[in-house]
């Protein structure tokens, strides 16, 4: 899409327009038809490289409209996959009732310190959704922490490191009694089982805003020499339906609660034919992204209209170069 940055939160300044993100023309690069079993669709893909490779952890929805995560594994992350034959993280009701109508939306976040994989997913049952996290050294054997937060609660993943001697987790509640908006929030933890310290970290917007009233995470946060990189969705409710737009934000290395930019307008929003028309009509809803350091590329897998799977590519310096020319947020706008 075409991007246009204003420089100042008031609208008043230079205005430019800048392609910051390109999709492929092998776009979409997954889709139901290259499953080695019948399902319905496959969207919103954890991403991370594992031993040179681009994985991919998918979620799968079967043709009861239960969700499961099934492995898909490229040497160039575009073609070439290879795909478990059955699923690779399924729902375990027995032990787990929270995840009765299936697990859905994964991050995948290396966690040097404990030297593990955290898969952190979204568990759904007649309660509702919530937020829940596995371990895993290896994508085979998955060790469930379990439910880490209330129902209902969604779009979570973990900082890669301990910050203030703390793991941070970034999740999105929903807070049915007050309606003034669905906001992103971070919680603390010294064991990544009970969490606190809850605190809003960003809010979402109000009236004709592209993330008004209701916002959440995307891929898991990505450091840089800037700061935690933070790629959100927002969700715009019209007379044909919802649409589902993506947006940046920059947040301090020490201190995250620190937001230093947030893009005004949407950076990337459903525009061809396959993130306009599918199971959900005018969405793109990334779940993973992996960073190319011998070229300085940022590759986005994302669902397309929770249908199929596809990629934008875009240069981290040029992402970072964007946010410095944002505004700064006014936090008070937390609480």
């Amino acid at each position: 899409m075409v991007k246009k940055l204003i420089a100042k939160s008031s609208g008043v300044g230079k205005n430019f327009y800048h392609e910051l993100f390109r999709r492929p023309s092998d776009n979409p690069i997954l889709s139901a038809r290259a499953w080695p079993y019948a399902v319905n669709t496959v969207f919103n893909p954890a991403a991370i490289m594992y031993q040179g490779k681009v994985l991919l952890l998918v979620r799968v929805e079967d043709r009861r409209g239960f969700s499961h995560l099934t492995k898909a594994v490229s040497l160039d992350g575009m073609k070439g996959w290879q795909i478990d034959q059955e699923p690779t993280f399924e729902p375990d009701e027995k032990h787990y009732p929270e995840e009765k109508w299936g697990i859905e939306d994964p991050r995948i976040t290396w966690l040097a310190e404990i030297k593990k994989y955290a898969v952190v997913y979204t568990a759904y049952s007649a309660s509702g959704p919530l937020v829940s996290i596995a371990l895993t050294e290896d994508f085979k054997i998955f060790n469930r922490i379990g439910a880490v937060t209330l129902p209902e609660d969604k779009d979570a993943a973990l900082f890669s490191r301990k910050i203030q001697g703390k793991w941070w987790l970034i999740h999105r509640p929903v807070i049915q009694s007050r309606g003034e908006g669905v906001h992103i929030w971070v919680s603390q933890s010294n064991d990544l089982v009970f969490w606190g310290n809850h605190k809003i970290l960003l809010s979402a917007r109000s009236g004709a805003w592209w993330d008004a009233n209701k916002i959440g995470l995307n891929p898991p946060p990505m450091e840089t020499e800037d700061g935690w990189l933070i790629l959100y969705h927002g969700v715009k409710k019209t007379a044909a339906g919802s649409i589902y737009r993506l947006g940046l934000a920059l947040l301090e290395l020490e201190n995250p609660l620190h937001v230093l930019r947030r893009t005004d307008e949407w950076i990337l929003g459903p525009e061809k034919k396959y993130e306009r028309e599918g199971d959900v009509d005018d969405v793109v809803f990334p779940c993973g992204w992996i960073y190319v350091p011998e070229t300085d590329e940022i590759k986005v897998y994302y669902g397309a209209a929770d249908t199929s799977i596809a990629i934008a590519v875009t240069k981290k310096q040029d992402v970072l170069a964007f946010l410095r020319n944002c505004p700064a947020p006014d936090e008070t706008d937390r609480y």
